[in-house]
């Protein structure tokens, strides 16, 4: 039951995915560890600079000789934008809330390294190429090129689509419990971009394409949400926020704290972070830019903007001030545990829930 066309697509024994959480969090003792457990371990390394990039791929090949996924965020530069007033007072108001000073004004327009970034893929032979935000443009005709597996993200039906015009191996289908920021391609300048569920999302993406292996996430935590998805004809889940508080993990102390200690009704989306939208435990950084009624500049003007402020709350443990993305099923999290422990714990429990519906349907396994 958990041989699916996705493990043999992705030479893999298992079909999980640990997610590819930007943020430093993905270390390469967590990416090895789940693709020596069977599943297919991701590296985050959409704000990791390229030699950083290399270093750990290389530190992933030392440590697994199994296929493993590095992620990339693909997105446009965008103009100069508008900056308003109220917007400067609620970012100041931020930045003094963790001791810095007033923002000078200054706009951090430098492009981002993407193209650096994915060729450092290439140079190290990455097994499998894995991307969010849009399509994966030229960036996948070269991987294609270069024998790598690609994994693309979709939160619509037409995203979906355009990803297997483009040629894709296998679509994730972002439900919208997923932690972190949506995939959504186009999110404009309000609103939480696509934010279906990822049942009725996982239904409808693999009645529409039955030859693409679909992979479920959002809201997965655990064996029972693996054959739920795989009920609904996915091929495979995706995890992160099971991942977050693992051992291996480098996410902040007070980070995995407050994951622990989080309610189901906790988390909240907001574009206060980064400036696209992102799901995360709510906290007095995403409440006071409700409050402000301020609209954040766009990703990743946004994103760059508070990285100062963010990476001084870190250094206070203040985690009112950090990014805490995590999903819906966030409550689920007991204790912290290693990568492997989690996968093993997770094929337990699948097996347990697929012996339950054998109990239910006696007579399905003969059909």
């Amino acid at each position: 039951m958990l041989n699916t066309r996705f493990c043999e697509r992705f030479s893999v024994e298992l079909p999980l995915i640990q997610a590819g959480m930007a943020g430093n969090i993905t270390t390469p003792e967590m990416v090895a560890a789940v693709s020596e457990a069977g599943g297919l371990g991701t590296l985050g390394a959409a704000y990791m600079q390229p030699d950083a990039i290399r270093q750990a791929i290389r530190e992933i090949k030392r440590l697994t000789s199994k296929p493993f996924a590095v992620n990339l965020l693909l997105y446009p530069e965008v103009e100069r934008p508008e900056v308003t007033p109220a917007f400067t007072e609620w970012l100041n108001g931020r930045r003094a809330a963790v001791g810095l000073p007033e923002w000078s004004g200054e706009l951090p327009m430098t492009p981002d390294a993407i193209a650096e970034r994915f060729r450092i893929l290439l140079e190290e032979e990455v097994p499998v190429f894995s991307f969010a935000f849009s399509l994966p443009g030229a960036f996948g005709e070269e991987a294609r090129r270069a024998g790598m597996k690609l994994i693309g993200t979709a939160t619509t039906l037409e995203e979906a689509l355009a990803l297997q015009e483009a040629g894709v191996d296998a679509i994730v289908a972002q439900g919208g419990e997923a932690g972190g920021h949506r995939g959504t391609f186009h999110v404009g300048d309000q609103g939480d971009g696509a934010c279906i569920g990822t049942l009725p999302l996982v239904a409808l993406l693999t009645e529409a394409l039955p030859d693409m292996p679909i992979i479920a996430a959002g809201g997965i935590m655990d064996g029972r949400g693996m054959i739920a998805a795989l009920a609904l004809g996915a091929d495979a889940v995706q995890l992160g926020t099971r991942f977050l508080a693992c051992k291996e993990s480098s996410a902040h102390p007070a980070y995995k704290a407050r994951l622990l200690a989080a309610r189901e009704t906790d988390t909240a989306i907001t574009r206060a972070f980064s400036g696209r939208p992102a799901r995360g435990v709510d906290n007095r950084f995403m409440q006071t830019q409700r409050e402000a009624g301020v609209s954040p500049l766009p990703f990743p003007v946004q994103n760059r903007l508070t990285g100062e402020i963010r990476a001084a709350a870190a250094r206070q443990n203040d985690s009112e001030n950090m990014t805490l993305w995590a999903g819906q099923g966030v409550a689920m999290l007991r204790e912290e545990e290693s990568a492997a422990e989690i996968v093993a714990k997770l094929i337990r429990e699948a097996e347990r829930a697929a012996a339950r519906i054998a109990l239910l349907c006696p007579g399905s396994s003969r059909r």
